[in-house]
């Protein structure tokens, strides 16, 4: 196969990113997957807002499970996030259609990944998701296939940088949380709303997802 083309679901700070990279780096991307990489089809909310990309050329599908339908797509990068809703339509759907699926979206697998991995077998296609824990280190793929022959015991770490900065300043200042948070979020480290952060939904969903292929169980 000469070229691989994906559609993005979610044009936000990922998803445009990622297409961003795609078109701007596409000889370097060529040379080390010996395939043409082309973004062919996209979906978000708004059509009309600027990412700093251009996704004129691309096939524009306002409802996101149509990427699904899409007969020249080989792997859907699904970036909408939450654990319900149009994102696990969209992945059901293009695993069903036999279409490989790249998702950065925790809260998905850590509530659906059993199911979505044995959707992936049955079709025969692959569903990667080192994006969505700790995608920079990386620690999926590190426990999957390097460390597959260990005997993993315990699992320990940083995973959410929201809280580490939050802890690592009250430690360093002497600041109270409200003060560190605040200071988090005017250097946009935390969201307005923080709940999912500073209420552990973050690093719990990230942590089902390294539990349950360190020690084999959902």
């Amino acid at each position: 196969k000469s070229s691989l083309k994906i559609a993005i679901a979610g044009l936000g700070v990922v998803g445009a990113e990622v297409a961003r990279q795609v078109i701007n780096r596409s000889d370097q991307l060529f040379l080390t997957a010996g395939v043409k990489i082309q973004v062919v089809a996209v979906s978000a909310r708004n059509r009309s807002m600027d990412r700093g990309v251009n996704i004129n050329s691309f096939d524009w599908h306002d409802d996101a499970t149509k990427l699904a339908e899409c007969d020249d797509v080989d792997v859907v990068v699904e970036m909408i996030g939450g654990s319900e809703g149009v994102a696990l339509e969209l992945v059901r759907a293009a695993l069903a259609s036999g279409k490989h699926v790249i998702t950065a979206n925790k809260a998905m697998i850590a509530h659906h990944g059993t199911e979505l991995a044995q959707l992936a077998e049955t079709n025969r296609v692959h569903l990667l998701f080192e994006a969505a824990v700790a995608g920079g280190i990386p620690a999926v793929r590190t426990l999957r296939e390097g460390l597959a022959g260990n005997d993993i015991t315990r699992v320990a770490g940083i995973l959410n940088g929201t809280c580490n900065f939050i802890l690592s300043t009250m430690e360093a200042t002497g600041c109270d949380f409200d003060e560190a948070l605040a200071d988090a979020q005017r250097l946009g480290y935390a969201e307005a709303e923080p709940s999912f952060d500073v209420d552990g939904i973050d690093a719990a969903h990230k942590l089902t997802i390294l539990a349950a292929i360190a020690f084999g169980h959902q």
